[in-house]
């Protein structure tokens, strides 16, 4: 009962405050001030003011983060975007009426606008003497308190804007985060690849083993589904147009479920490159790797998870099967399916799905759990790998890589699939397992296969996306999404 009582407590607390707030906007309606105004003179940023010398005039714009009332002067703490400043307000400065105005209607969470001079505290505080001030903003309700601030997950991500405001570590994720892709793009322009859009809406999906999202297209009287990656289909049509080097940052969709990891819904990456092969793929990738790190965090070396990893270091290959046998015992080019499932039993893996393919992936995802990185994963079985050319030498696997980094995948390219005659054997092999109730196999795109009947050219396909952010952030990917989903709340 007394967790109860205080969460009531509190309700009526913040009930309490909004009527109270609700009265004084009543009262600067009556009084002519507009508490809503469309616009604001601003003539710097508070960093920018921050840098002025004393007796310099400045005028800025922000919250009020903080605000102590001291008989005739009045201590305010003002945040805008690029930082916080202290602003005073003198009784016998601005006059008894705007003085009496601010310190009754005014605040926390107000957003206003100051004008006055620079000057240095007694005991050293840039601040700002303030000879005029407007209300830009009324806020009716408080913000959280500011030694507990928003604790509760679930409740930091419903209410990320307060969670951004409190939080100038969390703000400054998304500042690198939205240099990563930055850093990202100008480097794929840089190398010569053309920048392109696909479609958001498939007939089939194409390019993942995933679930997708379906939705129906009321126009054309149809079930349409968003990508799961990309527009790899998409882009390696354009190399059968002609196009020789393409890329696209977007946002992808999954109908899974969620992890540290994995999220239904987040930003990749996909380039292609005509007359190159995964090798070619592997060399440009890891510069690409390389050049984000130092660009976006200032070093190679990162920590995530546990492990710790270099990526100046070698990036050693490592071979998909002969891992899979080290680590578990099984031989997956040779072992049964019933000696695949007792050995994943004996491991205590669980699995979804009795086909060989996604007991293949399950053993291989036991085994890279373990391993530090950062390290090229080659040498896929065709099985797990539908849409990546075979390897001369040995038609059973592909020539296929994939980056691992603290047990986990964060890249993974091909030299792509172009013979049209085996794109659709592989094709009726992904349909044969969606019939069997596979749900993660890929739908068969016969248009595709036409397009390959035409003629593409070799070509090398490599995808990322924000798990590697979120992996050089060593933060869950949730954490590093501005507005992760969230069922809604509950009201009565």
């Amino acid at each position: 009962m007394e967790n109860i009582n205080k969460k009531n407590v509190t309700e009526v607390n913040i009930n309490d405050e909004r009527e109270v707030r609700l009265k004084k906007l009543s009262e600067l309606r009556s009084a002519n001030i507009n508490p809503y105004p469309a616009s604001a003179d601003r003539k710097e940023k508070i960093a920018e003011a921050l840098k002025k010398n004393e007796g310099e005039s400045v005028q800025i714009v922000g919250r009020i983060m903080m605000k102590r009332d001291m008989g005739k002067l009045t201590f305010c703490h003002l945040q805008d975007e690029s930082a916080r400043m202290q602003i005073v307000f003198k009784k016998d400065d601005i006059g008894e009426e705007s003085y009496k105005l601010f310190t009754k209607k005014i605040d926390l969470a107000d957003i206003i606008s100051v004008k006055g001079a620079r000057f240095v505290t007694h005991k050293g505080e840039q601040s700002v003497l303030v000879s005029e001030w407007s209300l830009l903003s009324k806020a009716l309700l408080p913000l959280p308190d500011k030694f507990h601030g928003l604790q509760n997950e679930e409740l930091r991500y419903r209410k990320r804007y307060l969670d951004l405001l409190l939080n100038p570590d969390l703000r400054e994720v998304f500042y690198k985060k939205s240099k990563f892709w930055d850093v990202t793009r100008s480097f794929m322009k840089d190398k010569g690849f053309f920048e392109v859009e696909t479609p958001y809406l498939e007939v089939t999906t194409g390019g993942a083993e995933a679930n997708p999202f379906k939705t129906y297209h009321r126009d054309y009287d149809m079930d349409v589904y968003l990508r799961i990656s990309i527009g790899e289909l998409w882009q390696k049509r354009l190399m059968a147009a002609g196009y020789e080097k393409t890329f696209e940052i977007g946002r992808v969709f999954r109908n899974e479920g969620s992890s540290p990891e994995h999220l239904q819904e987040f930003t990749n990456m996909e380039f292609y490159w005509a007359y190159k092969n995964y090798k070619d793929g592997m060399a440009l990738v890891q510069e690409l790797y390389r050049k984000i790190a130092m660009e976006v965090f200032g070093t190679t070396k990162f920590t995530t998870k546990g492990f710790e990893y270099d990526l100046a270091d070698e990036w050693p290959e490592i071979d998909y099967t002969e891992e899979v046998k080290k680590q578990t015992g099984v031989n997956i080019l040779e072992a049964t399916e019933d000696e695949m499932k007792n050995t994943l039993k004996k491991l205590n893996v669980r699995y979804e799905g009795d086909n060989r393919e996604r007991l293949t992936d399950t053993l291989w995802k036991y085994c890279r759990k373990n391993m530090s990185g950062p390290a090229f994963l080659v040498n896929h079985p065709k099985l797990v790998s539908p849409l990546s050319k075979q390897k001369p030498e040995n038609p059973l696997l592909t020539e296929r890589f994939q980056i691992i980094i603290a047990g986990s995948e964060v890249g993974n390219g091909f030299s792509e699939l172009n013979d049209p005659v085996e794109q659709r054997e592989r094709f009726e092999k992904q349909r044969e397992l969606i019939e069997t109730g596979d749900e993660e196999a890929m739908m068969a795109d016969w248009e595709f296969v036409e397009m390959l009947e035409h003629g593409m050219p070799p070509t090398c396909g490599f995808g990322f996306g924000e798990r590697l952010f979120a992996f050089m952030m060593d933060k869950p990917l949730r954490e590093c999404q501005l507005f992760p989903l969230m069922k809604p709340e509950l009201h009565d």
